[in-house]
């Protein structure tokens, strides 16, 4: 199903950036830190995140030493240990997963990817010429991928399976059976597996969270990180691409050639900072603890307005869907409508399900609301949302 090549939930918020008083749950990455901040979760002493007397040079194409040693840590498992060798740093999670798609899909070749999800991960797809299946999630389902229609997609020439784990816009999770399950049917027909997994490791219940896509043995994975979401440093521009397949690396590795020379060295520095054992694990209980606080005020939100809302409960990442209903007869809301009358009445910033993630054919009446941002900001948001559900039935 071929669609513009168009990007419509980032337009939707270039479209308000700037208004005066806004109360934005649209921006999805935790609640960004300062480097102040980051020392302040130092558990060892430490000079800090900057080499203040390094010379700013182009510095290691692929990203620094230390930082790739940090991601492949991140992105290894039981199963599958990877080393520096297997990361390529890039500038975003934005560009890591264009540089994927760029490298290894074109006219020739067909993807199956999961749908709703962040539109850049088909567009770009659909943009080089290949084509593109979508798996539809189900709300009935949790939003989870049903292995078993899974089978009928898949075509000839299918070349790769496209996953979003936790998924954009649903927050659902997909768990360690589906994946695996997943991967056993990819590897007997040697179909890549690429996850796009910006927002892990922000998982809500830590215990039972799914391993990276790149740990399960399956030499022919990738997975696509970013200190932005999680991590909750959107401003440094750091990403990565990870594969224990040293071709699929390199193939990704020679595209990038093309599009940028180096990451800046002091967003390598910052981010080897932030991933450190001295520092990450404080940083991830502060972003775990705030997404599971925040959860707890959109669940009652949601229970409050049951008539008007439902959802399925998030269970990753740092946003819900919601879809909102009239009060009279119960039909979706034109979430454009909504979304727009929001901003210009009530100052709160959402994003519209279906004109942003559905073009305008489906998830009627849902948003996307980012809750793990200042807890005031979702408080302040979620009290004028109840207003207006209350003046506007």
């Amino acid at each position: 199903m071929a669609h513009p090549s168009t990007f419509p939930a980032e337009q939707w918020m270039s479209r308000w950036c700037g208004v005066a008083g806004l109360l934005n749950l649209a921006d999805t990455y935790a609640c960004p830190i300062s480097i102040d901040e980051l020392n302040g979760l130092l558990t060892e002493k430490d000079d800090g995140p900057l080499i203040t007397s390094s010379k700013l040079s182009y510095g290691s194409t692929n990203g620094s030493s230390e930082l790739r040693q940090s991601v492949a840590e991140l992105c290894s498992g039981q199963e599958t240990q990877l080393t520096e060798d297997d990361v390529v740093i890039t500038q975003g999670g934005i560009s890591a997963n264009f540089l994927v798609l760029y490298a290894l899909l074109g006219p020739t070749d067909h993807a199956i990817c999961v749908y709703p999800v962040y539109t850049q991960l088909y567009s770009v797809p659909e943009t080089f010429g290949a084509q593109v299946s979508f798996w539809r999630l189900k709300e009935e389902n949790g939003f989870i991928p049903d292995v078993q229609d899974l089978h009928s997609l898949f075509r000839r020439n299918t070349k790769m399976i496209i996953l979003n784990n936790p998924n954009n816009p649903t927050g659902t999770v997909i768990p360690e059976r589906v994946l695996r399950d997943i991967v056993e049917i990819a590897k007997a027909r040697g179909v890549i597996v690429f996850s796009d997994e910006v927002y892990r490791p922000l998982f809500h219940e830590p215990d039972s969270a799914p391993p990276p896509i790149t740990s399960f043995g399956y030499k022919r994975t990738l997975a696509t990180g970013s200190m932005s979401k999680s991590l909750s440093l959107p401003g440094i521009r750091i990403g990565w691409v990870t594969s224990p397949d040293r071709a699929l690396i390199a193939a990704c590795s020679r595209r990038r050639d093309f599009t940028t020379i180096c990451v800046s060295q002091v967003d390598d520095q910052i981010a080897t900072y932030a991933l450190s054992a001295a520092v990450r694990p404080a940083l991830l209980r502060r972003n775990i603890d705030q997404a599971r606080h925040n959860r707890r005020l959109v669940e009652a939100f949601v229970a409050r307005h049951a008539d008007r809302c439902r959802w399925v409960r998030p269970s990753g990442g740092t946003m819900a869907f919601i879809q909102f209903r009239g009060a009279v007869g119960g039909a979706p809301v034109d979430d454009e409508a909504f979304c727009t009358d929001l901003v210009d009445k009530y100052k709160v910033l959402l994003i519209p399900g279906s004109h942003s993630f559905g073009w305008g054919e489906d998830f009627a009446g849902y948003v996307r609301l980012a809750y793990v941002c200042d807890t005031a900001v979702v408080e302040a948001a979620l009290s004028r949302l109840s207003q207006y559900l209350e003046e506007h039935p």
